[in-house]
């Protein structure tokens, strides 16, 4: 049986990862900003943000739904998750998250995802009033994720999310559906090495609708007004093929040092290197700390080379109070920082409940 997971893992890495990575092309700069949903490759929660998402392969419980669904089912029974995140200090973005995960059978486990984002109000303008004094209106971004991961065996786990895009503003929508999948392997006397592949954000292209994509006018020598319609260019999801590894360097006393690496390939930016660090104390107080490389980050922020705002230092800190320590509940309290280019930082807070 144990030979048939392991059989099984490679036949979905092959049928699933596999031919979906070749058409990425991966890593192209050419690329670069067009593709729309952004927002699908800011991570929302808070200690897997802190360590810049080096964990995916080891990930587990509610933050593996963005990292590798297939550590959704590695908790005890439930797990609840809460965050804010102030996005680039001082541009009034901020994101919301609410998530919740439970154990399905002794094997599974199904979870959903919230993600808002917001921009506060941006005042109307129009070619006859560019002033403004037209009222305000808010641009909204929010995608709901559903999970399910499964334990094939003592090692390998694996699942699959789908996610519903809604962007829209008071007269313009878009909605999509995308797709993530993953698995990971875990191995070692104390379940200490552990390797995860992901491919996230697969779907088809999204196009915008609505009024705001119509306009009233005169034609020339005519009394009628017309309606004029201007088509909407459909966009492409920002897909990703993450690879990824950590080893625990297991101490005294309940004491854990892990080191991560990870590799993302991305469609439509060039790729990323994680490398990164987290610390433990007895799963009580953690402290955890990554990098993250591509080429041309080190450029000015004037210089085309430098096109992307997620990378460089991340950091956080976890303190977990113990509820019951022989059934394992617990309730966390977490903050990330993440460094960002031209603008003051991303700042996230967290609390977690894990029952």
């Amino acid at each position: 049986m144990k030979h048939f997971y392991k059989y099984l893992s490679v036949v979905l890495i092959t049928v699933l990862v596999f031919p979906m990575s070749l058409s990425l092309q991966a890593g192209n700069k050419d690329r670069a900003g067009q593709a729309g949903a952004a927002e699908l490759l800011i991570n929302p929660w808070t200690r897997s943000s802190g360590w810049g998402s080096v964990n995916m392969a080891k990930v587990s419980g509610l933050e593996a739904m963005w990292g590798n669904v297939a550590g959704t089912p590695r908790i005890r029974k439930t797990q609840v998750i809460l965050s804010y995140t102030d996005y680039l200090n001082g541009t009034g973005t901020s994101i919301a998250a609410f998530g919740i995960t439970a154990k399905v059978g002794e094997a599974g486990a199904i979870g959903i995802q919230i993600m808002s984002m917001s921009f506060g109000e941006v005042e109307i303008t129009t070619p006859d009033s560019p002033e403004g004094g037209q009222g305000y209106y808010k641009p909204s971004l929010m995608n709901v994720s559903l999970s399910y991961g499964r334990a094939f065996s003592n090692s390998i786990y694996g699942g699959l999310v789908i996610k519903g895009i809604s962007e829209s503003i008071a007269d313009v929508s878009a909605f999509g559906i995308a797709i993530d999948a993953g698995i990971q392997y875990i191995t070692g006397a104390k379940e200490q090495i552990a390797f995860g592949i992901a491919l996230k954000n697969v779907g088809s292209k999204i196009k915008f609708s609505g009024d705001g994509l119509s306009i009233k006018s005169f034609i020339p020598g005519q009394d009628n007004a017309w309606t004029l319609e201007q088509r909407s260019q459909a966009f492409e999801l920002p897909t990703q093929l993450q690879i990824g590894a950590s080893y625990d360097f297991l101490m005294p006393k309940d004491y854990r040092i892990t080191l991560a690496g990870n590799f993302i390939s991305n469609s439509f930016t060039r790729d990323q290197f994680i490398l990164g660090l987290e610390f433990s104390l007895k799963d009580y107080f953690l402290v955890r700390g990554a990098y993250t490389y591509e080429n041309g980050m080190f450029e000015p922020v004037t210089d085309p080379e430098n096109s992307n705002i997620n990378n460089g230092l991340s950091l956080g800190v976890s303190v977990a109070v113990p509820l019951n320590k022989e059934k394992g509940t617990f309730i966390g309290f977490d903050y990330a920082f993440r460094e960002s280019t031209a603008f003051n930082n991303n700042h996230t807070f967290g609390i977690i409940f894990n029952f």
